[in-house]
C-alpha cells in the first residue's frame, strides 16, 4: 500500500477439496474470502503478494505465469461465476455473442450447432432464451448473475470456483441456481468453492463449511454437524447462525476489524462473550478451530 504499507489479506488458508464435494466458504463482508478466489486465479491487482501452494490438476496456480493462467486455467481448469457479474461481462456485445464464444472456444463447438449449444448453456443457469439478444446494461441485477453463471459452466471445468453466485436472486432462484452448481459438483468428480453469505444455501448444498473471519479461516467442518448437531465450535460462526431469523435472530456485536489494523491476538476476541486473557495471542489452528476457547463436542453433544 502507500508508504511501503502491507496488508494481510488473507493469512495461512490451508483446506483442500476433494473431487466431486462442495466447499462453501462463509464469513461477514471484508474478511478476505473474494481475494482468496482473486488469487487461485491470478486475478488480484499488480501490488498484491502472494506466497504458498495452490494445485489444481497437478498445476501450481501461484507459480504458473499469465499465459498458462489464461490459456489453460481460467475457464478450463476453473470456471469463474464472479461477484460483479455487470463489470465481468463485455457491455458492448449481447448475451448471446459471449456464450457462443465461450461455447466455441471452450468446447469446440461450431456453426451450425453453435447457436443451440448457447441456449443450451443458457437454459443450465435459468436465463430466460428471450434476453439472449440484450446487452449487459439492459439486464437487471440477478438476470447479470444468470449469464455470469452460464458462462462459468460452459467449459465443465474440474473446479468451480462461485463468488457470490445468488447475489440479486428471489429465493425460488437461488435454489435452482445452487442445485445446479451442485450437479456440477457431483458430475464426473467435478469440485465447488462456492463463496456466500447465504447460509441457507450453504446448507442446502454443502459438504463442508469454512468459515472465514479478519482474513483467517477459523473453523473447517463437516456440513451436517455445522448446521445441526453439535453445530459449529468456533464462537463467531455460532454467531453467525445464531443471527439467522429462522434461529436465535441476534447479530453479533460490534463490527470486524479492519485487515490494516488487526489486533496481536485473536481478531474476534472484542466481539467474543468467550475472551480471556490467553485471547492476546493470536489461536493455533487445532483440530479445524482457530480458538483459545473452542466449544468442546462432548459438551456439545450432551
Amino acid at each position: 500500500m502507500r508508504g511501503g504499507r502491507h496488508v494481510a489479506a488473507v493469512t495461512d488458508a490451508s483446506f483442500d477439496l476433494r473431487p466431486g464435494e462442495c466447499l462453501v466458504l462463509v464469513g461477514e463482508s471484508g474478511c478476505g474470502k473474494s481475494v482468496l478466489a482473486s488469487a487461485l486465479l491470478g486475478l488480484l491487482p499488480g501490488n498484491a503478494e502472494t506466497t504458498g501452494q495452490a494445485f489444481v490438476d497437478g498445476l501450481d496456480l501461484l507459480a504458473a505465469d499469465e499465459r498458462t493462467l489464461a490459456r489453460t486455467v481460467r475457464g478450463r481448469r476453473i470456471g469463474l461465476v464472479p461477484q460483479s457479474p455487470s463489470a465481468h461481462l463485455t457491455p458492448v456485445r449481447t448475451v448471446r455473442a459471449q456464450l457462443e464464444e465461450t461455447v466455441r472456444e471452450l468446447t469446440g463447438t461450431r456453426r451450425p450447432g453453435l447457436r443451440a449449444a448457447a441456449e443450451t448453456a443458457a437454459e443450465r443457469a435459468a436465463f430466460p432464451a428471450d434476453h439472449l439478444d440484450r446487452h449487459p446494461h439492459q439486464l437487471s441485477g440477478g438476470l447479470a448473475q444468470r449469464a455470469a453463471t452460464a458462462l462459468a459452466l460452459v467449459g465443465d471445468a474440474p473446479l468451480l470456483l462461485a463468488d457470490e453466485p445468488t447475489t440479486g436472486l428471489d429465493r425460488d432462484l437461488v435454489d435452482r441456481t445452487v442445485d445446479e452448481l451442485r450437479r456440477h459438483a457431483d458430475a464426473d468428480g467435478r469440485a465447488l468453492l462456492m463463496i456466500t453469505h447465504d447460509l441457507t444455501a450453504a446448507e442446502r448444498i454443502a459438504d463442508r463449511v469454512a468459515v472465514m473471519y479478519a482474513g483467517r479461516i477459523v473453523e473447517l467442518a463437516d456440513a451436517t454437524a455445522f448446521f445441526g448437531t453439535p453445530g459449529p465450535r468456533h464462537p463467531y460462526a455460532r454467531g453467525l447462525l445464531d443471527a439467522l431469523p429462522e434461529r436465535a435472530f441476534t447479530p453479533i456485536p460490534g463490527m470486524p476489524p479492519e485487515l490494516g489494523d488487526l489486533p496481536a491476538g485473536c481478531a474476534f476476541a472484542a466481539r467474543c462473550t468467550d475472551a480471556t486473557s490467553a485471547c492476546e495471542a493470536v489461536p493455533a489452528v487445532t483440530d479445524g478451530v482457530a480458538c483459545h476457547h473452542p466449544r468442546q463436542r462432548e459438551a456439545a453433544d450432551a
